[in-house]
């Protein structure tokens, strides 16, 4: 009787070292594409290119993201500029509470995985770029598991690793016209 009692012990701390090895197995896996979608022409006047969006191209196949790569307290990303305001390139009002916000205070949208449903609405992070850094407000999902309709003014699906910035985002990092630059490599964390 001791036999089973011993073996049945040692087969449930297996399953136990198992069950938890596995889930921290895939929650350090990287985030590999969900999908992709096929990219249509806008129709005219539909994709808005302030601050260089780009347009979806027909028959172009874009890929989709339903995560983001593991946060960190130096979570690198690339930092893309959007418009929040009504009529910009940023599409329809903010995910967080269907408004438009000015570009002139510090605030950004998330890739879907970091946005995360909306649990990081309105939270603040903290951007750093090249010595200098700047609060911002979560107010958007900048989403990377759908584009190329008029919902997200036929712009292609973000991709899993974007913190999309106001103008004043920008300027607070030094950088006064982000048009010429389009893109940087930042760090982030959360407050």
């Amino acid at each position: 009787m001791k036999n089973y009692s011993l073996i049945a012990s040692f087969l449930l701390l297996f399953v136990l070292l198992a069950n938890c090895n596995s889930s921290e197995a895939s929650r350090l896996q990287p985030c590999r594409p969900s999908g992709t979608i096929t990219g249509k022409t806008p129709p005219p006047g539909k994709c808005n290119q302030e601050n260089d969006s780009d347009c979806c191209k027909a028959g172009e196949k874009y890929k989709t993201y339903e995560c983001s790569p593991t946060i960190s307290s130096q979570t690198r990303a690339t930092l893309t500029i959007n418009s929040f305001e009504e009529g910009g390139d940023g599409g329809g009002p903010s995910e967080c509470d269907d408004n438009y916000h000015s570009d002139s205070i510090p605030i950004v949208a998330l890739s879907t995985g970091w946005y995360n449903g909306g649990s990081r609405c309105f939270n603040n992070i903290t951007i750093r770029y090249n010595g200098q850094s700047v609060r911002a407000m979560v107010v958007d999902e900048c989403d990377s598991t759908m584009g190329c309709d008029d919902d997200h003014d036929y712009q292609p699906p973000c991709p899993n690793n974007i913190v999309d910035g106001s103008k004043a985002v920008w300027e607070a990092l030094g950088i006064s016209d982000p048009d010429d630059v389009g893109s940087i490599e930042i760090t982030w964390s959360e407050e």
